[in-house]
């Protein structure tokens, strides 16, 4: 069982920049990696950046060159860098396992946490 919690978001005005933070508790041996997810208010979840423990990264299309995953293994903690923001970013941005990233898949684990808001709005 991993415990996650994530942390870092608000609201902040287009154009401004987030850091959002995970950090993984508990039995953590057998992540194979993590990874950023969204929903947006009537939209289904969706992945926002992964990285697998090979370190293999994927980024969703709309983020690519503004937003930046980061690892920090001795901490068991992934981040995500967030610039340049703007308002359809408005999302919980959720952290989760990975579970088939050995196998190069972008699978996360079933369970969900609270996230984190993010609002970008004038």
């Amino acid at each position: 069982q991993v415990q996650l919690a994530e942390s870092g978001g608000g609201l902040v005005h287009p154009g401004q920049s987030l850091r959002l933070s995970c950090t993984a508790s508990g039995d953590i041996s057998l992540i194979t990696g993590m990874g950023w997810y969204r929903r947006a208010p009537g939209k289904e979840r969706e992945l926002v950046a992964a990285i697998t423990r090979a370190g293999s990264i994927n980024y969703q299309e709309t983020v690519k060159g503004r937003f930046t995953i980061s690892t920090d293994n001795t901490d068991n903690a992934v981040y995500l860098q967030m610039s340049r923001l703007k308002p359809e970013d408005t999302a919980v941005y959720q952290c989760n396992v990975i579970i088939n990233g050995d196998t190069g898949g972008w699978l996360p684990d079933t369970y969900w946490g609270r996230g984190t808001q993010v609002t970008v709005s004038s």
